[in-house]
């Protein structure tokens, strides 16, 4: 068909060739010699009639060609088509054949399944019918010993005079005791063998410790009193119509107790930097000789500014000796006043710096670094510096200062848990609780006044005697030791263990004591005979 077009075409555009050419040469004889060409254009017109006639007959001929080729073509292409339609067909139908052999194979499969399944269904049924009947039986001989076992019981209450409820009652009595009994025995050994291991790990961890704390031990008092030359002097102290006394003690905020005791004044206060003050103050006023209440004022003016100063210059060299640059000047402050506070005798500042140095070795024979626990047990009792101005105890108004200037928390909570008043939070505050009580209750750091000593002899002796089956209590070795005799009528061997750890443990939570108490329970039987 493209042939055929093509031909037409090529044919058409012959014709208008021609035309134009025999138009062109017929123009041009027209201008020259029109009677003498007139043969040529005719020749020439016969020529492009002929041409286009030829043109005619070609394009016939290719179309004759084009067809022909066309049709082959086409019954070509069908016989291919037919071919593939074929393959596909074939294809397909092996395809489905296959699928048709599956299905039939699965439904022999699940018909096979489906007779497993009835039968597995016939058996279960079976299963269930037996199982019913057995629980039948069952129940019918359980009846039988339900019965047999209340008669037996019956028979048994008849025999022994004791209903059912109450011998359960006495075996669960005595099961109760043996099992109390046991308790104790293993709880002891236990206790023992813990108590060892730990003892000898604390010892080799304190040892070490204090085996790398060299430093003083200082039992210091408060400077009360002030030695005068001759009683002549107390004279001069009290001045014309006790002009002088008045201006000291309104000055220095102190209390000047001068009685009958021989060539000696008494400083009263409650603030230990006052005392301090006042006692420095009265002793260059002794040797002076000048006492007036001017040379009161100028003196007073002076050693106050000293005292300061000494306070500054204690705090600056106490955190430079622990290598601390990044503390509150108020807090430096705070620890140089420490120097002049003292607890039982001990110096507060001394205590301080020895906890610091107890909590640095301890931290380093657990494996930790002892930055935190060395700071916290340096200000652990910062608040001794102020608890004789505010109120509050030392470890709440202590931890209220860290806080303010920026201490860690780890350290706030040290400071406010190293008397237990509150969970330690860190290690860091269990260590300076140690240290604390290491540095407190070593022989001779503190000393303790006589009602405060009986008061808790007294204590301990009460806690004791509070529990049953307690004769007698003893405190001994200072209140370091509590000896407890009991009944052994009503306590046994066993009970006097679980004594012994009632009674540490009541200690723990209603006394108050540095260290440790020993409590031994002694049980004793005596049996005696008389021959005659």
């Amino acid at each position: 068909m493209i042939i055929y077009i093509i031909a037409i075409i090529v044919m058409i555009i012959i014709g208008v060739t021609a035309f134009f050419i025999g138009k062109k040469l017929q123009t041009k004889k027209i201008l020259g010699k029109s009677n003498e060409n007139k043969l040529i254009i005719e020749n020439t017109n016969s020529k492009a009639e002929e041409i286009i006639n030829n043109a005619k007959k070609e394009a016939e001929r290719i179309k004759l060609e084009t067809v022909k080729q066309s049709s082959i073509q086409v019954k070509t292409r069908m016989v291919e088509e037919r071919e593939k339609f074929e393959r596909g067909t074939s294809q397909k139908r092996n395809e489905l054949n296959n699928l048709e052999k599956r299905v039939i194979q699965k439904e022999d499969n699940l018909n096979k399944k489906s007779n497993v399944i009835e039968k597995r269904i016939l058996d279960i049924k079976d299963k269930e019918r037996r199982l019913k009947a057995s629980q039948e039986a069952l129940k019918e001989r359980q009846a039988e010993l339900n019965e047999a076992e209340a008669a037996e019981i019956r028979s048994l209450e008849g025999i022994a005079n004791l209903s059912a409820d109450d011998a359960k009652a006495q075996l669960i009595e005595l099961m109760e005791k043996e099992a109390q009994y046991d308790f104790a025995s293993k709880l002891q050994k236990f206790e023992e063998n813990y108590e060892k291991e730990a003892k000898l790990k604390a010892i080799d961890i304190v040892s070490s410790s204090i085996e790398k704390l060299a430093v003083d031990y200082i039992c210091e008092n408060t400077i009360s009193s002030v030695e005068l030359p001759n009683d002549e002097m107390k004279g001069r102290l009290i001045g014309r119509e006790g002009r002088n006394i008045r201006t000291f003690e309104n000055l220095l905020g102190v209390d000047l107790i001068i009685d009958d005791t021989p060539e000696v004044v008494t400083v009263s206060s409650f603030l230990p930097v006052r005392r301090e003050i006042a006692s420095r103050v009265l002793k260059k006023l002794i040797a002076d000789g000048r006492i007036h209440p001017k040379r009161i004022e100028e003196i007073a003016e002076k050693v106050k500014k000293d005292v300061n100063e000494e306070i500054i210059k204690t705090g600056e060299e106490t955190v430079y000796e622990f290598g601390f640059n990044d503390i509150h000047p108020e807090l430096v402050k705070l620890i140089g006043k420490l120097k002049f506070r003292t607890s039982y005798g001990q110096n507060g500042l001394h205590h301080s710096k020895e906890v610091a140095y107890i909590s640095r070795y301890i931290a380093k024979e657990l494996g930790m670094s002892p930055s935190n626990a060395v700071r916290a047990g340096l200000l652990h009792d910062i608040g001794k510096a102020i608890d004789r101005e505010q109120e509050g105890n030392h470890q709440q108004l202590g931890a209220d200062i860290a806080k303010r200037y920026g201490e860690n928390p780890i350290i706030v909570n040290a400071i406010l848990a190293h008397h237990h008043d509150v969970p330690f939070e860190s290690t860091e505050a269990v260590i300076v609780q140690v240290a604390d009580a290491i540095s407190a209750s070593r022989p001779g750091a503190r000393r303790e006044t006589y009602e405060f000593y009986i008061k808790r002899i007294n204590t301990l002796e009460a806690i004791a005697n509070s529990f049953i089956g307690v004769e007698k209590s003893f405190a001994i070795q200072a209140g370091r030791e509590l000896r407890v005799i009991v009944n052994s009528q009503e306590i046994s061997d066993d009970e006097a263990a679980i004594l012994s750890r009632n009674i540490t443990k009541k200690i723990e939570d209603e006394g108050k004591y540095p260290g440790t108490i020993k409590v031994i329970v002694v049980r004793e039987v005596r049996v005696t005979g008389i021959a005659k």
